[in-house]
């Protein structure tokens, strides 16, 4: 399984948490439940997964927090589609956290975006992450 396949289960189970409004006690089973339907077996694509979305749980606060610094005036991150949001906090944590380089990133979240979002998505969700670019000097 390619990478890219990976980050795109990754953002299956990120969207499904976000939707289902999984608590944090929840999430190790949610996760299980996950890798055992999609039979994914792959120790790195487990481990990324596992890595991935437990990093976005922890670093929750600080991830949202960069989004809705970057919404329009008068926007809340409430109003974002939940589609959205998922990207969002996936591209943020690979760039920031897991370290990945931004234009692969950035390109993979965009492609995401254009698979499961509305026609809106694509560049929303590229916006967003510029900014953070260039607020972070990356």
């Amino acid at each position: 399984m390619t990478r890219s396949e990976g980050r795109n289960l990754a953002f299956e189970l990120l969207y499904s948490l976000e939707i289902q409004k999984v608590e944090k006690e929840e999430q190790e089973e949610q996760i299980q439940l996950f890798l055992q339907e999609n039979t994914i077996e792959e120790k790195n694509v487990v481990e990324y997964i596992k890595q991935t979305i437990n990093g976005i749980t922890l670093e929750k606060a600080e991830i949202e927090k960069m989004i809705s610094q970057n919404l329009k005036e008068k926007w809340d991150i409430n109003r974002i589609s939940k589609v959205n949001l998922a990207l969002l906090k996936l591209g943020i944590y690979e760039m920031l956290y897991s370290k990945l380089p931004y234009k692969v990133v950035v390109n993979e979240v965009v492609e995401l975006a254009k698979k499961y979002g509305e026609d809106s998505s694509p560049s929303f969700v590229n916006g967003i992450l510029a900014n953070i670019i260039k607020q972070k000097g990356l």
